[in-house]
């Protein structure tokens, strides 16, 4: 309907493009089921506020509220972002249509959970969260993973450096995952790399194919993504770990359409142009997920 602006213009797009329209509709109507229902929950408990996702980043959330998420992973790993240590309720509106690993509730659950969170009864699990500051001041966190990297199909180029490791690299940009992230886009990125190699070249990346990384893990993960050796270009650090006492460090050598962003939201990312350095660890906020 945001495309098209009505429901018969939708349906006819759809249809005409050989899409079962009705699949939308059941998803719409099972979705705004789930929220009334919630919703109806919730109210007999205490004071409710219902937030559009489109406003997460400009709401101050209560120090002592109980956030509810009902949505989708990426909606609950956003969330995250923005919080200060308050519980997380992540409930799967349509477990028939999303698998949902952040998601371990029901909405049928909804009414047992609150009246044990009440009691103080419901335990939360920390999620380890990065960081990523730069020398202008900006700063981002994120709950799966960074990319750094060029916007466009183009080569980025940056330096970078660990400890006392340093590179000048070309590549298709650079992936940082935490422990929750590492069964996600990290995963992808090392799977191909392994197919192509035709073996895993490590045990460090067999070990995170097989089970990730604990999503508490005080550890990062980074992977450079199609590195390019050339004269002037080396491929040595390219997949590694970064301790909570410790940094991963670029800094851009890109005129323009360099970015940062975090979670798969490039529109919220920050620029990456020469002279910016980015420092990346492990953040000192965890997220705190109810299960």
């Amino acid at each position: 309907m945001r495309r098209h602006n009505t429901v018969e213009q939708a349906r006819f797009q759809a249809e005409h493009s050989g899409q079962d329209f009705g699949d939308f509709i059941e998803e719409d109507r099972i979705y705004r089921a789930a929220v009334a229902r919630v919703a109806e929950v919730l109210d007999q408990h205490g004071r409710l506020q219902r937030l559009d996702r489109d406003f997460l980043a400009n709401f101050l959330f209560p120090p002592n509220g109980l956030i509810v998420v009902l949505g989708q992973d990426g909606l609950v790993a956003n969330t995250l972002k923005y919080l200060d240590g308050q519980p997380v309720l992540a409930i799967n509106p349509d477990p028939a249509r999303w698998e949902g690993v952040l998601l371990p509730f029901g909405v049928e659950d909804v009414a047992q959970i609150i009246a044990e969170v009440l009691k103080d009864k419901r335990a939360t699990r920390s999620i380890t969260m990065a960081r990523a500051e730069l020398n202008d001041g900006q700063q981002l966190l994120a709950v799966n993973d960074f990319f750094i990297g060029a916007r466009t199909h183009v080569s980025a180029r940056y330096e970078i450096s660990l400890g006392n490791h340093h590179e000048r690299h070309s590549s298709s940009g650079v992936i940082v995952s935490t422990g929750l992230g590492s069964t996600g886009w990290l995963k992808s990125v090392l799977t191909g790399a392994g197919r192509i190699a035709g073996e895993i070249i490590t045990p460090d990346h067999r070990s995170i194919l097989e089970s990730g990384l604990p999503w508490e893990s005080e550890s990062l993960v980074f992977s450079v993504r199609e590195p390019y050796p050339s004269r002037t270009t080396q491929v040595d650090l390219t997949f590694g770990r970064i301790s909570a006492r410790s940094e991963l460090r670029l800094r851009s050598l890109m005129p323009e359409n360099g970015v940062i962003f975090s979670d798969g939201m490039e529109a919220d990312g920050l620029e990456f142009r020469s002279g910016i350095e980015v420092r990346i660890g492990v953040a000192q906020e965890h997220g705190a997920l109810l299960y």
